[in-house]
C-alpha cells in the first residue's frame, strides 16, 4: 500500500493536482487495503500529493484503521448529520486544499459526498482525475494476476459442474441459479463480479440480457457469461452451448465467433494498439458478411472491476502494456433467433499475451 500510494502522489504531481479524492470503492481498496460500504452515511479518502491520507468517516468504521502499516488521519463523526459537514471541513482544512485543484473520479463520486466537499472547499477546483488512477491500477501486480487466475480456475470449475444438470425445460433463471451456487462452492468470494447471463434461442442475441422464465428448447444456443471473485479480483468468461441439434447457420456463427476470438488473442502484444486487437477480430466477422451483427467492442480491461481500462474498440489507440489484464469477447447475435459470444482473460507479457482462461471453446451440446 505504501509504494502504490507513493506512486499516485507521484502521479497527482505529474498531472498538475494538489489531491485526489475517492467513494468506497475498487480505486479506495487498490491503494489501501480498506473496505467501506457505500451507504447513506458519506465516506472519503483524501489524497494529497505532499501529505498523509485523510478519512472521512462514521465513527463505527474508525476500528478499521487500525494496525494500518502507514500513516492516516480521520475525521469522524457520529449519527447526528448535522455533524457531517464540519467533519469535511475540518479534512479540507487540514490538508489546505481550498481553492487547490482536487481530482475526482466521475463515474464514482457521488452528488452526497461532492455537495459536502464544495461547501468545506468552495474555491476548489474538482478536475478528472480518471486517467491518473487507471495508470496506477492498469499494470498488475504478480500477487494480481494470481488473484485474477485464481478467479478464472474457480469459474470455470463452477461451469463445468453446472453442465450436466442443464436439460431441456429448465428455465434460464434456474441455470443462472445453479451457476451461483456452483461458484460459492467453487471458491468464489459471495460478491460476484456480476449476476452471471444465462441467456438461450432468442434471448441469447442480446448480449446483456438477464436470465428469465424461458425454458430451454431444442435448437437453441445458450450463452453463458459468468465469472468469479477471488481476493477482490474478477474473471469474466462467456462460452457459447448448443441446446440439442441446432441449425446449420448457428454453427457456422459459432465457428466464426471462435476464429474471431482466436484472432484477437493472437494479436495481443505489447507496443500494439487496442484497436488492433479490435480490428483483428472484427475483420473476421466482417469478412464473413456478418459484421453488422457484432454490436459491441471486442474486449475490456478487468482487475478489481469486471469494466475497467483499457477498452478494445476500434477508436482506442491506447498502447498495451506488460501487466495489462482485459477480456476477448467477439459475438455475433442474430435479432430473434440466436447469438454467440466466447470470451476469454488475457494477461500482457513482456512478449506477447498469457490467456489465462483454457476451458473448452468448441460448440458443446448440452441438455
Amino acid at each position: 500500500m505504501t509504494a502504490r500510494l507513493e506512486r499516485l502522489q507521484g502521479a497527482l504531481r505529474n498531472a498538475g493536482l494538489d489531491a485526489l479524492v475517492l467513494n468506497p470503492g475498487p480505486s479506495l481498496s487498490y491503494l489501501t487495503g480498506l473496505h467501506f460500504p457505500l451507504t447513506e452515511r458519506p465516506v472519503v479518502l483524501l489524497l494529497a500529493a505532499q501529505s498523509a491520507p485523510v478519512v472521512v468517516l462514521p465513527e463505527l468504521e474508525l476500528l478499521k484503521l487500525a494496525g494500518l502499516s502507514y500513516e492516516m488521519k480521520a475525521f469522524s463523526y457520529g449519527e447526528d448529520p448535522a455533524g457531517w459537514e464540519a467533519a469535511f471541513r475540518q479534512a479540507i482544512g487540514a490538508l489546505g486544499l481550498d481553492g487547490k485543484r482536487i481530482g475526482v473520479e466521475p463515474r464514482a463520486l457521488r452528488l452526497l459526498e461532492y455537495r459536502f466537499l464544495q461547501s468545506a472547499a468552495p474555491q476548489a477546483d474538482y478536475p478528472d482525475a480518471s486517467g491518473v488512477v487507471s495508470q496506477l491500477r492498469g499494470r498488475k501486480e504478480p500477487g494480481e494476476i494470481a488473484a485474477m487466475g485464481k478467479a478464472v480456475a474457480a469459474a470455470q470449475q463452477a461451469l463445468r459442474a453446472t453442465l450436466p444438470l442443464i436439460k431441456v425445460g429448465m428455465t434460464e433463471l434456474e441455470v443462472a441459479s445453479e451457476l451461483t451456487v456452483q461458484l460459492l462452492r467453487s471458491g468464489s468470494q459471495p460478491e460476484l463480479p456480476f449476476a452471471p447471463i444465462v441467456s438461450a434461442g432468442p434471448n441469447s442475441a442480446n448480449p446483456h440480457a438477464s436470465p428469465g422464465p424461458r425454458p430451454l428448447q431444442k435448437g437453441d444456443l445458450l450463452v453463458v457469461d459468468w465469472g468469479a471473485t477471488v481476493d477482490d479480483y474478477i474473471s469474466d468468461l462467456t462460452r457459447t452451448f448448443a441446446v440439442g441439434e441446432v441449425d446449420p447457420e448457428f454453427k457456422k456463427i459459432h465457428r466464426l465467433v471462435l476464429e474471431a476470438n482466436t484472432a484477437g488473442r493472437a494479436a495481443a502484444r505489447p507496443g500494439v494498439p487496442c484497436a488492433t486487437v479490435d480490428q483483428a477480430a472484427r475483420s473476421v466477422i466482417e469478412s464473413a458478411g456478418y459484421g453488422a451483427y457484432f454490436t459491441h467492442r471486442t474486449g475490456h480491461g478487468i482487475g478489481l472491476e469486471a469494466h475497467e481500462d483499457p477498452y478494445l474498440r476500434g477508436d482506442n489507440l491506447e498502447l498495451m502494456q506488460p501487466g495489462m489484464a482485459f477480456t476477448v469477447e467477439p459475438g455475433i447475435y442474430l435479432p430473434g433467433r440466436n447469438g454467440v459470444r466466447i470470451e476469454d482473460n488475457l494477461i500482457v507479457t513482456e512478449l506477447g499475451a498469457d490467456c489465462l482462461s483454457d476451458m473448452e471453446r468448441d460448440l458443446a451440446m448440452v441438455g
